[in-house]
């Protein structure tokens, strides 16, 4: 979801494209209950057999291949996912290049540069490079459904012709509801989800959980604001069109309601002339590489006059954090420890 305004969008597109974050959605089990989107003849032969392999994704789409797909295509997020799983992936599309020498923050513990990367920025997508490939599927996350993020509307047909496609929502629901449909992808594509490093990363998410329920009942009352922002406009998130921020909500932290700008729901727009219209005791400020950068904020006379911003009470907002427990885990400690450590400011 790039924000420069260098990419030239026009109005409404660029609205759309900001439209959806992700950020970016429980204490699931693990272990599917009910349905876990997989056909129930494909059970036995979905994961690490060599059978047929089908998966209904979130689109209600049902994809059935004739053996499980191997040669895999996602949004970086999505892959680094996969990753944490053990499932890889041949190529990437996305922002996933280094950001001032540090790995992006949507790539997790991808190595991208063993991957091909079919675009790293909005509207690109590389087709002769994906048709090359000859892939078995493409994956990526939706915000919301039907449409396949980072995946161009104009060239979305000719995709779909290369290979199935699979979409998880990471829309109005709960963070939970991505980390568990993740988990059941990543197990139908071979994983194995009884592994240690999986099993230490749950238990590693169910505590965070716990620490940010509890960080927050300690500080009821501390106003925080998640926003993003462009050369022009400081943008205020909707909280429940947003995973993470509606589950966070549910664990107790009072966010500040920005009001739906446009038909998509995702924001409020603001100009940085009004940024302090809202009083903030923290700010979450999102962290991809498309974002406005700390030094580039400063330069922006009215983002120095929040409180917030005064006081020192900001925490990077994983918009686009990628929908597994090894990647969300760190990001609840980290939000755990700054709402621990912020104050209720004057108005």
């Amino acid at each position: 979801m790039a924000i420069s305004s260098s990419l030239g969008l026009p109005g409404p597109s660029r609205r759309r494209f900001l439209a959806v974050g992700g950020a970016l959605a429980l204490g699931p089990l693990l272990a599917a209950c009910g349905d876990n989107g997989k056909d129930s003849d494909s059970q036995g032969e979905a994961g690490r057999g060599e059978g047929t392999w089908s998966f209904k994704d979130d689109r209600g789409i049902t994809v059935k291949t004739d053996k499980r797909p191997k040669k895999l295509v996602a949004f970086v997020s999505t892959a680094a996912a996969l990753h944490d799983y053990g499932v890889e992936c041949t190529a990437v599309f996305g922002p996933s290049q280094p950001v001032d020498g540090k790995p992006n923050p949507q790539a997790g513990g991808l190595d991208v540069t063993g991957l091909t990367s079919l675009g790293e920025q909005w509207g690109q997508f590389s087709l002769e490079k994906y048709a090359a490939l000859k892939p078995d599927l493409l994956i990526s996350n939706m915000f919301p459904p039907p449409d396949l993020w980072y995946v161009p509307q104009d060239s979305k047909k000719k995709i779909e012709t290369l290979a199935p496609t699979v979409g998880i929502n990471v829309a109005r629901t709960s963070l939970l509801q991505p980390l568990k449909r993740t988990a059941e992808l990543a197990e139908s594509l071979g994983a194995d989800l009884t592994a240690k490093p999986v099993t230490d990363a749950k238990a590693r998410f169910d505590k965070a959980v716990d620490t940010l329920r509890k960080a927050a009942e300690a500080n009821r009352g501390l106003k925080v604001l998640a926003m993003t922002g462009d050369q022009n406009q400081f943008y205020v998130a909707v909280p429940d069109s947003y995973c993470d921020l509606n589950f966070f909500k549910s664990l107790g932290i009072q966010f500040v309601e920005g009001k739906k700008s446009d038909e998509f729901g995702f924001w409020e727009f603001l100009s940085w002339e009004n940024a302090g219209k809202y009083h903030a005791d923290l700010l979450m400020v999102d962290n991809r590489s498309t974002a406005p950068k700390p030094q580039e904020l400063k330069k922006k006379p009215t983002w120095n006059l929040l409180p917030a911003v005064k006081a020192g009470q900001t925490v990077p907002w994983s918009m686009e954090e990628r929908f597994s427990y090894a990647g969300w885990a760190p990001v609840l400690e980290q939000l755990a420890a700054a709402i621990g450590k912020s104050k209720k400011l004057a108005t």
